[in-house]
């Protein structure tokens, strides 16, 4: 199969994740009974983004992997990918870990995202007092070495 063909089924399997995840959040966010709690919602979203978010990061190495498997890239493409799945994978470390210390200080969930040089959590909570928002940015700063105005916490209910 020629690199350009790969390319294309990658770009179409994106576009296709993209479109059912936000079908899925269309239909399942519009479909709401007013005996239902606010809770179902949040729950939701926190399920619903860590599904997408994994199934990005899967197409992403498989991208990856078919260039570093790839018998017609150039070595500096196999090498720019293999840097590209290290610090993929790097990245998505440290968000599990820093996910787990932030729930471990009793928050019931928490996502952490990592983008250059900044880092967002979403927290799961109706309002942060600032003795937990220090706990967050310390927990952060500790497993990312990111200044203070890069570190935005977002508390959803």
């Amino acid at each position: 199969m020629s690199k350009k063909k790969k390319i294309i089924i990658l770009a179409t399997m994106f576009v296709l994740l993209v479109v059912t995840g936000y079908l899925n959040i269309a239909l399942n966010g519009g479909v709401s009974t007013p005996a239902a709690s606010e809770n179902v919602v949040t729950g939701n979203f926190f399920t619903t983004y860590r599904t997408d978010r994994q199934s990005t990061r899967d197409q992403e190495i498989a991208y990856y992997d078919a260039i570093i498997a790839s018998a017609t890239a150039s070595a500096e493409a196999k090498q720019n990918a293999e840097i590209k799945k290290r610090e993929l994978v790097n990245s998505m470390e440290m968000e599990l870990v820093t996910e787990g210390l932030i729930k471990a200080k009793g928050f019931e969930d928490v996502i952490v995202t990592n983008s250059n040089s900044c880092i967002n959590v979403i927290v799961k909570s109706k309002e942060l007092k600032s003795n937990e928002v220090a706990q967050i940015v310390s927990i952060v700063q500790a497993q990312s070495n990111v200044a203070l105005e890069n570190i935005k916490i977002i508390p959803v209910e």
